[in-house]
């Protein structure tokens, strides 16, 4: 399959609400995630870069997205360097070795009527 997609990603809108406590089953418990597809032939060496408005920014992060597969990264997993602070807002920058095309998707399930919103990202190159 021809590559598709872009190189940088920028996910200027970032919000993990805060941990409700309580057991949850996993599937629901509040995220954001990056959903990255890459249709070539390569593995796609991805770093990700998370700016907040009142302290330095964090990462790199680092993920591979083998080729020909996608990865649904939720940025509540990330935690090395550090983990992303809940209840806080963030903006992100995406950089890829390859094109890739990345969905921005968060569940909010602090309340009983679950809140799902998606978008594709902005391709910066």
């Amino acid at each position: 399959m021809k590559k598709i997609g872009r190189t940088r990603w920028v996910i200027p809108e970032g919000y993990i609400p805060p941990d409700e406590g309580g057991e949850k089953d996993p599937r629901f418990i509040s995220h954001e995630t990056a959903c990255l597809l890459n249709t070539g032939r390569r593995d796609a060496e991805v770093d990700i870069t998370v700016f907040f408005s009142d302290r330095e920014p964090a990462g790199l992060y680092h993920v591979t997205v083998p080729a020909e597969r996608t990865l649904h990264l939720r940025f509540n997993d990330l935690c090395a360097p550090e983990e992303i602070p809940r209840d806080t807002e963030y903006s992100t920058v995406i950089e890829s070795s390859v094109p890739i095309v990345l969905q921005h998707t968060r569940l909010d399930s602090r309340r009983e009527a679950l809140s799902l919103h998606s978008t594709i990202a902005y391709g910066a190159d």
